[in-house]
């Protein structure tokens, strides 16, 4: 079954100038964009993306790192795109992240660790509209994709 999820290549991921690796990991891995764009975070969109987090002693922390450069927010659609974005990333810790995922092989700390994803569908659900309109999202098809998800 094809599903979309969020991904964010967080200000360490921008300014460490792995967004090209980052994307090459998902699309490797046979998952679809469908959705790309560079921008700026604001208060506003964090309050709504990092909803269940404020009021929390590291919720200004968070909103600072995430507004202190520019992100790469992209829909990736695929079979399983939730579960597969989230073992292509890694555990969250990237010290204990397993090599081969993105936080394993890219990152240190729990908090610059390049890239998030959505946990699961109803986050996915709830995080794409904050970042993208619909208008913002492209339905088509590729050639690879009866080789991906037969």
């Amino acid at each position: 079954m094809s599903e979309r999820t969020l991904i964010l290549v967080k200000p360490d991921g921008v300014q460490r100038g792995l967004i090209g690796e980052i994307i090459n990991r998902f699309e490797q891995r046979g998952l679809k964009i469908v959705g790309l764009k560079l921008v700026r975070a604001t208060e506003a969109i964090l309050e709504k993306h990092y909803a269940e987090h404020y009021g929390k002693d590291f919720y200004p922390g968070l909103v600072a790192y995430i507004m202190s450069g520019p992100i790469v927010a992209m829909v990736l659609e695929g079979v399983n795109a939730i579960e597969a974005s989230r073992v292509t990333i890694g555990a969250t810790k990237a010290h204990t992240a397993a090599a081969g995922t993105i936080r394993g092989d890219l990152a240190l700390n729990v908090s610059n660790n390049l890239v998030h994803g959505s946990a699961n569908a109803a986050d996915a659900a709830r995080e794409v509209p904050i970042w993208f309109s619909d208008a913002e999202l492209l339905e088509y098809g590729r050639a690879i994709d009866p080789w991906i998800a037969s």
